[in-house]
């Protein structure tokens, strides 16, 4: 987290997030004069929802050195080695989702916590690591009360001129929102990159990260004495209707391919508790499940390609099958027809103040 820090003014010249049509367009691929997908296949899928290799793009938040002799450092280099940057198609079309499935009941306990943290003249101050294009800002800031400034950490600086854009303005009784943005990288958040933080916050990050980087996030957040709320890690748990035999089998591919290289995948949130409450937190966990149906379809097409393309690269031996399956949940999907939960699970961990409040 070394780069320079960027403040953005509202009414800056960053382009726009994309419009409804954009993600539309983005979430279908190419489609014939009849409406119908002309493919199952996994070029159509957006980067961020499944496997989805494009040469050439950087990844939003590079987590550690890729073992292919790239640098993990802040270069702007292309290495062919990183995995595809998150598009913001992709993040776009989950936000809704996101926004429905975060766990309200841990706001509560949040509020009392930041009550209770020392007031100072900006009011709180918030790191949001791996922030994407923002949704999480926009989702927290207008349920908390007072003056914010929030620090958006994010590798892709393309991703962080949507964020910048879109910034909330103001909190839940009407106070000013300020935000910032600062490239890096995770892996070098430490306490005094966190010094004077209210709060840190992530969503959909715990389970693309090892054990090593909890810990050295965990770290981080008890050093300085402030709670992180991490929302929207999945849980290794998927139901749809109607179910099939396959549905099993996908599943624990998929899992599979969470763990790849050491990540947590579905065990983040687990792992994530235990570490917090080894560095003296006291961890509030809450389930946030997507609940996808007819009014979802774009994005549950999505979720499924990304879903079975992500089991097929894991165990290639299940695609003739998978090619069928996927056919088969994606007309039931265009049909309105499929119901898709998508469990994820929420963390709120409530470390000790080093200040000695309450």
């Amino acid at each position: 987290m070394t780069e320079p820090a960027t403040t953005t003014r509202h009414g800056g010249a960053i382009p726009a997030p994309p419009g409804p049509r954009d993600v539309a367009e983005a979430a279908a691929g190419r489609r014939g004069n009849t409406g119908e997908s002309t493919s199952t296949a996994r070029p159509s899928v957006i980067p961020g929802a499944g496997p989805a290799p494009r040469p050439g793009e950087r990844a939003t938040l590079r987590l550690r050195g890729t073992g292919d002799g790239t640098s993990d450092g802040e270069g702007d280099g292309d290495g062919a080695g990183e995995p595809p940057r998150y598009a913001p198609e992709w993040l776009q079309l989950r936000e809704p989702a996101d926004a429905d499935a975060r766990a309200h009941d841990l706001l509560d306990p949040l509020r009392v916590r930041l009550a209770d943290l020392p007031r100072r003249g900006g009011g709180l101050v918030v790191h949001d690591i791996g922030c994407g294009t923002g949704s999480m800002g926009r989702w927290l800031a207008p349920h908390l009360d007072g003056a914010q400034h929030w620090i958006l950490h994010d590798r892709d600086p393309y991703l962080l001129h949507f964020a910048a854009a879109a910034s909330p303005r103001s909190a839940a009784d009407g106070s000013r929102v300020t935000v910032e943005t600062r490239r890096g990288d995770v892996a070098r958040l430490t306490p005094d990159a966190l010094a004077g933080a209210s709060l840190v916050t992530a969503s959909a990050l715990l389970d693309v990260l090892t054990r090593e980087e909890v810990e050295a996030l965990a770290a981080a957040c008890a050093g300085a004495g402030c709670p992180a709320l991490l929302t929207l890690s999945v849980t290794g748990r998927v139901e749809l209707t109607a179910p099939h035999p396959m549905d099993r089998e996908i599943t624990e591919a998929f899992n599979a391919h969470q763990r790849r290289g050491g990540l947590l995948g579905p065990d983040a949130v687990t792992v994530a508790a235990e570490v917090f409450g080894e560095h003296g937190a006291t961890v509030r966990l809450s389930p946030s499940p997507w609940r996808l149906g007819p009014g979802q379809a774009a994005l549950t097409e999505q979720w499924l390609r990304g879903w079975v393309g992500a089991a097929v690269e894991e165990r290639p031996e299940l695609a003739e099958r998978a090619e069928r399956y996927l056919t088969e949940r994606l007309s039931a999907c265009a049909a309105g027809e499929l119901r898709v939960v998508v469990h994820h699970g929420d963390l709120l961990a409530l470390c000790r103040p080093v200040d000695g409040a309450a």
